[in-house]
């Protein structure tokens, strides 16, 4: 049952996508994260005191880690969905997964067995063959930041895993994780001009905050109660979601080349998922 939290997760995250991408086209990246992270804020606000959650948290610094490392992840995605298409912002983002194995083992004692190093090496082939085939010369700069993103996005997750394990409640790490996103895109817009919002921009933006909120709210909930790496890897299937999202709405086409890099980089998801159930590091 955990395996499908994650599931709906990425379905959610892919619909969030998509309105960044068109929100992306009247609204700088900065303007996007600060009012999906107020959306969030106001919505987890609500949540946590309907659920009668203490605001209060033992484990401040690493609700402040996990914040920091998403907010930056965070931001670089959206830069990156604004200049790529979206099936590739989404599966160069979604290689956390492979940087989570690794956090693992260098900060949990999780033993990088031989499988798992084969699986994070078919992942780099399949991040290679995506960036090579399918990014213009002036895409390649957008194509550093989605990949950026998934390496601090793979920390992110491993500081959700930590708080889930500590008992943490999957709402309050929400909203610490939406009030540090909110103050800091606050002070980063102000190194932009401000956009008005219209009745089409304002739908786009509780799009991307709604969708980003349901969704946090799975993810956390399938680390906490479930395999990490397992999870992890689950969350591949945005890919797809993204890859029919951007053909049905842009018309988006990849070639043999960059669908074989996506493959790639599912497989060693799987791969990785397979070797994690075999590690005693990985059982609950």
């Amino acid at each position: 049952m955990q395996a499908l939290w994650m599931v709906v997760a990425s379905l959610l995250f892919a619909a969030m996508g998509v309105c960044v991408k068109l929100a992306a086209d009247n609204f700088s990246a900065a303007e996007i994260v600060f009012y999906r992270s107020t959306i969030s804020l106001v919505l987890m606000t609500a949540l946590v005191r309907a659920r009668g959650i203490a605001f209060a948290t033992p484990y401040w610094r690493l609700q402040l880690f996990r914040g920091a490392s998403g907010f930056v992840s965070l931001l670089m995605y959206f830069y990156a969905i604004a200049m790529l298409p979206l099936a590739t912002a989404v599966t160069l983002n979604y290689t956390s997964p492979l940087f989570l194995a690794v956090y693992f083992a260098a900060f949990a004692g999780m033993r990088l067995r031989s499988g798992m190093v084969v699986a994070l090496a078919i992942g780099f082939v399949g991040v290679v063959l995506l960036l090579k085939p399918t990014l213009a010369a002036d895409q390649f700069v957008g194509g550093l930041i989605a990949l950026g993103s998934g390496v601090i996005s793979g920390l992110a997750y491993f500081n959700v895993r930590e708080l889930g394990a500590r008992g943490e409640p999957e709402a309050r790490t929400v909203f610490y994780f939406s009030l540090f996103a909110t103050v800091c895109s606050a002070l980063w817009m102000l190194a932009y001009e401000f956009h008005p919002v219209d009745l089409r921009g304002g739908l786009l933006l509780l799009g991307v905050g709604g969708f980003a909120t349901l969704a946090q709210l799975c993810m956390t909930r399938a680390y906490k109660r479930g395999k990490p790496i397992v999870a992890a890897s689950l969350a591949y299937s945005a890919i797809v979601f993204a890859s029919l999202f951007g053909m049905a709405i842009w018309g988006d086409t990849m070639s043999a080349d960059a669908w074989l890099g996506i493959a790639l980089i599912v497989a060693s998801g799987i791969a990785a998922t397979r070797v994690s159930r075999a590690n005693p590091a990985e059982q609950d």
